[in-house]
C-alpha cells in the first residue's frame, strides 16, 4: 500500500472515530448548567466528593459503599477542579463535566465497535446513533457514575471482539480489567457478562475462547463479591423502588422493538462475532434480567443498565449503514436514498423538543439550588429549620450558606459528624420541644401529593405544625415545597411572613416577591416595573395580602 493510500485509509479510520466522539462533546456540552440547578443525587456526589477521604471512609461503612469508587474518583477529581476552573465554571459544571467526558468516550468506543463488526459506513453511523439518544444526553449531564460505566462496558465489549479474533493473554486480562472496573463503579454492570456470554455462545466460537470468557467473568465476579456481599447490608438504600416507571419501560420497550426490527436487515459481518450475536444480547439481556430480579426485590431503574441503548446503536448503525448505500451498491437508487437520508435526517430534529427539555431544571425530579433560593429568600435571621422527611437535609449540601442563620430544629449529628448521608435526628419529644421553643419555622418538604413517612420524628413534626403554627407563606420549586410557620401573631403585620433573601423586592416595610408583574396587585406609591427583580410569583401569595417585614 502506498504512503498517500495509507494516509487516506488512517484518515477514514480516524473520523469514525473522531466525528461520533466530537457529536458527542458537543451534545454534553450544550446546556451542561442546566441554569445551575443540581438534583438530590448530584447533591449526594457533591457532598461526598468534598469529604475527606478519612470521613468519606467512614461514612462508606453505614452507607452508598457501592458508589464508593465513584466518589473516590470525584473527591480526586474535585481536587484539582476546585482549585483551578470552579471559580469559571461553577460546581454544576465540576459536577457533570466526567460525564461528558466518559460519554464522549464512550461515542468513540460504539463507533470503533462497529466498525470491527460491519465496516466504516456501520461504525460511524453507530457512533452518531447513539450519542444523538435522548437517555445517553440525559446521564451524560449527570453527576453519577452511569455515563463512566457505560463508557467501560463499551470498551470491555470492544476488547472483547478483539480477544475472540486474536486470541491473547492480554487482551483477556484487559476485558477482565475493564468489566471489574465497572462493576465496581455499579454493581448492575455485572449484567453485562450473560449478554457477552450469549455473543461468545451465539458466535459458535472454539472451546477455548468459551473458557477464557468463562475464567475472565469468574474472576471479575469474585472481584465484585466482597462489595456485593458487604452492600446488602444497606440494601434499606433502595427500598423506596417500587414498580419500574412506566416511562422508562416504554422507552426500552421502544428501542428493543426498534432494535429487533433493525437486526432484520440483511448485513454482513466481521469477524468471529457477528453483529446479530452481540448486538441484540446486549440491548435486550441486562434489562430483562433487572426487570426478573425486580420481581424479587424491586430494583429496576433504566440508569442502572443504561449500556443496553450500545446494543441498539450497533443495531441501528448498521441497518442505516445498509439502507443509506451509495447510489449504485446493491440495486440502490440516488432517488431512494435521498428519501431515505430525508426521512432519516428527520428524526433528531423530531427529538429536538425532548433534547430541549433534558436541559431544563423541569427535567429532573426536583432543584437543589432553587430550594436552597427560596429559603434565603422566605427566612429571617434565627429561625427555626425542618427538612420533611430528614433525607431532604441533602438539599442544603450544595449551597451551605443559604441556610446560614437557621436552626436545624430536629438535627442531632451533621452527616459529617454522624457518617451519614443526611444526619441524625432527635426523637420526637425533643423535636417537639424545640419546635416550641421558635417563633417561626422554615419548612423544606416534598410537594403536595407525596406519601408521608411515619417516623416518630416526621410524625412529631407534622403534628407540632398543625396544633401550634399557622402557614405565613409558600412557596413551590421544582420537586419541593418551602413553607414558613409561625406562631399566633407571628404572620401579621409585626412578624411578617417571609424574609427579604436575594432575589426580592422590597421598600420600606413592604415585601413583594413577584416573577410576573401583570399579575401582581399595585401598591399605592411602588411601581409594579420595580418587581421584575424578583424570583417568586405572586399567585402564590393571597391575591388580598402582601407580607410585611418587621
Amino acid at each position: 500500500m502506498s504512503a498517500v493510500a495509507a494516509r487516506g485509509t488512517w484518515v477514514a479510520q480516524g473520523a469514525v472515530v473522531l466525528m461520533p466522539a466530537g457529536l458527542m462533546l458537543f451534545l454534553g456540552a450544550w446546556g451542561i448548567r442546566r441554569q445551575d440547578a443540581i438534583w438530590r443525587d448530584e447533591a449526594v456526589t457533591y457532598d461526598m466528593a468534598h469529604r475527606g477521604l478519612t470521613d468519606l471512609w467512614h461514612t462508606l461503612q453505614h452507607v452508598d459503599v457501592v458508589h464508593g469508587l465513584y466518589y473516590l474518583l470525584m473527591h480526586l477529581w474535585f481536587a484539582g477542579y476546585d482549585a483551578t476552573l470552579r471559580g469559571t465554571f461553577g460546581d454544576a459544571v465540576g459536577l457533570r463535566l466526567p460525564s461528558v467526558v466518559a460519554m464522549t468516550v464512550a461515542a468513540a468506543g460504539v463507533a470503533l465497535l462497529g466498525q470491527r463488526l460491519v465496516g466504516r459506513r456501520a461504525g460511524l453511523l453507530a457512533g452518531f446513533t447513539f450519542a444523538l439518544i435522548p437517555v445517553v444526553q440525559q446521564y451524560a449531564q449527570e453527576g453519577r457514575s452511569y455515563a463512566m460505566v457505560c463508557a467501560l462496558v463499551v470498551w470491555a465489549t470492544y476488547v472483547l471482539v478483539s480477544a475472540t479474533s486474536r486470541p491473547s493473554r492480554g487482551l483477556w486480562a484487559g476485558y477482565t480489567a475493564l468489566m471489574l472496573a465497572a462493576c465496581l463503579l455499579h454493581e448492575f454492570a455485572c449484567l453485562a457478562l450473560p449478554a457477552h456470554g450469549a455473543a461468545v455462545v451465539l458466535a459458535r466460537l472454539p472451546r477455548r475462547v468459551l473458557r477464557a470468557w468463562l475464567l475472565a467473568s469468574a474472576t471479575v465476579l469474585a472481584g465484585l463479591a466482597p462489595l456485593a456481599v458487604f452492600s446488602t447490608r444497606q440494601s434499606a438504600q433502595i427500598s423506596w423502588l417500587m414498580w419500574p416507571d412506566p416511562l422508562q419501560l416504554l422507552t426500552f420497550a421502544v428501542l428493543a422493538v426498534l432494535g429487533i426490527a433493525c437486526a432484520r436487515v440483511r448485513i454482513r459481518s466481521r469477524g468471529p462475532i457477528g453483529l446479530r450475536a452481540l448486538g441484540v444480547p446486549l440491548l435486550l439481556l441486562p434489562t430483562l434480567l433487572l426487570l426478573l430480579l425486580s420481581h424479587v426485590e424491586p430494583a429496576y431503574v433504566d440508569r442502572y443498565v443504561l449500556y443496553y441503548v450500545v446494543g441498539f446503536a450497533l443495531l441501528a448503525g448498521a441497518a442505516l449503514a445498509r439502507l443509506l448505500r451509495p447510489a449504485g451498491e446493491r440495486g440502490q437508487t440516488r432517488g431512494r436514498r435521498l428519501r431515505r437520508a430525508t426521512a432519516v435526517a428527520l428524526l433528531p430534529a423530531a427529538l429536538l423538543p425532548v433534547n430541549v427539555h433534558l436541559r431544563s431544571p423541569d427535567s429532573r425530579v426536583d432543584d437543589v439550588t432553587a430550594v436552597a433560593h427560596a429559603v434565603r429568600a422566605m427566612a429571617l435571621p434565627g429561625d427555626g429549620l425542618l427538612f420533611v422527611p430528614s433525607r431532604r437535609r441533602i438539599w442544603r449540601a450544595t449551597l451551605p450558606h443559604e441556610f446560614r442563620g437557621l436552626h436545624d430544629l430536629a438535627l442531632a449529628k451533621s452527616p459529617l459528624a454522624s457518617h451519614t448521608l443526611y444526619g441524625t435526628e432527635r426523637s420526637g419529644d425533643e423535636i417537639r420541644e424545640r419546635m416550641l421553643t421558635a417563633r417561626r419555622i422554615v419548612v423544606a418538604g416534598d410537594p403536595d401529593g407525596q406519601p408521608a413517612d411515619d417516623s416518630d420524628q416526621e410524625i412529631a413534626k407534622r403534628s407540632t405544625l398543625r396544633a401550634a403554627f399557622e402557614i405565613c407563606g409558600s412557596r413551590e420549586v421544582r420537586g419541593a415545597r418551602v413553607t414558613v410557620y409561625g406562631r399566633a401573631g407571628a404572620c401579621g403585620v409585626d412578624g411578617g411572613a417571609v424574609g427579604g433573601g436575594a432575589g426580592s423586592w422590597s421598600r420600606g416595610r413592604v415585601l413583594v416577591p413577584a416573577r410576573h408583574p401583570l399579575r401582581c396587585r399595585s401598591l399605592p406609591g411602588h411601581s409594579p416595573s420595580g418587581l421584575r427583580r424578583s424570583v417568586t410569583p405572586c399567585r402564590l401569595l393571597p391575591a388580598w395580602s402582601f407580607p410585611v417585614l418587621r
